[in-house]
Parts: structure tokens; sequence; C-alpha cells
């Protein structure tokens, strides 16, 4: 069983607005840079009950910091039809060029293969940073904006913060209903 929580939040309170939740039996294993293939269908279900048509999608997952430089922020964006955002816990592909400063706001270009694919940023000083890439129509300035924008207090931004653990909850919740 795989699980996903969408949480639709207002920028600037973080009032949460919606929370929708869905989970089903893995149609696809595990693949290292197949994530989409995984994921995608769970949080489509999720998405599919939110009343509230959100202006933005702030993805736990790559963008175009992918090697086919289409994760699942892409894949998202591209179903969904709005802007997304891939802000990812740690580094799929590239490499970091130049310093990155401790205070929060810095950052530094994400390379791959001579291309830059995205931006790793410091959403909290002397925190580690996060993996911000380009979804679906947006561009990375504005991803950037966004993340630090949704990402006041800690290292991920608040809707992505409490879907992490909103999702763990449910997993909780299944797994004590018998589903593994």
């Amino acid at each position: 069983m795989i699980a996903a929580v969408v949480v639709v939040m207002r920028l600037g309170t973080f009032e949460v607005i919606e929370v929708r939740r869905a989970a089903m039996r893995a149609a696809w294993p595990y693949v290292p840079g197949m994530l989409s293939f995984r994921e995608a269908p769970v949080v489509l279900a999720a998405f599919r009950q939110v009343r509230t048509r959100p202006d933005l999608v702030l993805v736990d997952g790559q963008g175009r910091a992918h090697p086919r430089r289409m994760g699942l922020a892409s894949h998202l964006g591209l179903a969904l039809g709005v802007p997304t955002v891939g802000c990812a816990k740690s580094r799929l592909i590239g490499e970091m060029t130049g310093e990155l400063g401790q205070a929060r706001g810095s950052r530094a270009s994400l390379v791959d293969a001579g291309e830059r694919v995205g931006t790793v940023l410091r959403t909290r000083a002397g925190v580690r940073p996060v993996y911000v890439s380009v979804g679906h129509r947006i561009d990375l300035a504005s991803a950037e904006r966004w993340v630090l924008a949704a990402a006041p207090r800690y290292r991920l931004p608040e809707p992505a913060r409490l879907a992490h653990q909103l999702v763990t909850t449910y997993k909780r919740e299944l797994a004590g209903r018998g589903h593994p």
C-alpha cells in the first residue's frame, strides 16, 4: 500500500483549507528515477478529492532536477494543469556550484551535465538546504521565492511538512487495519 496526503493552505497565514488523503496498492515497483510511476497515481487520487483549486503545488520531490528532467513535480504539474515546484530533502542529480552561505535565503546553482537544473536553497540559518527545481509552469527564481515564503520557521515548506506528518499518521492507521 502507498499513501498520499494533500494539504491546501493559505500562504501567509498558513491556515489549512483542506486535507485530502488516498491510499492504494502500488502498481509499479520502487525504481530509482521512476518515482512518478509509483507515486503519481495515489497523489492524483488525493487531488481528485480537493475542492479548492490551488494556485501552486509544492511537491516533496524533484522537477527538472531529475535524470530525465521530469520528476514527480513535473508529472503532477502536467496532470493537474497548475504551477508546480519540486522541493526535495535530498539531491538526486547534479552538483552544487559555488559556496552556499549559512544564512536563510542563501542559494547556489544545482548543475547537471552543464545545465542548471535547480537551486540548493537554505530555508533556515545553519540547517541543511533543500533542493528546489521547476516542476511545471513556473520559473526557477519564482520557485525559490515560493519555497522561502512557505518555509518561515522550518526547513521544509509548511504544506509539505504538514503533509509528511499526516501521511505518516495515515500509514500507521492503514497498518492498524491490516494493510501492509
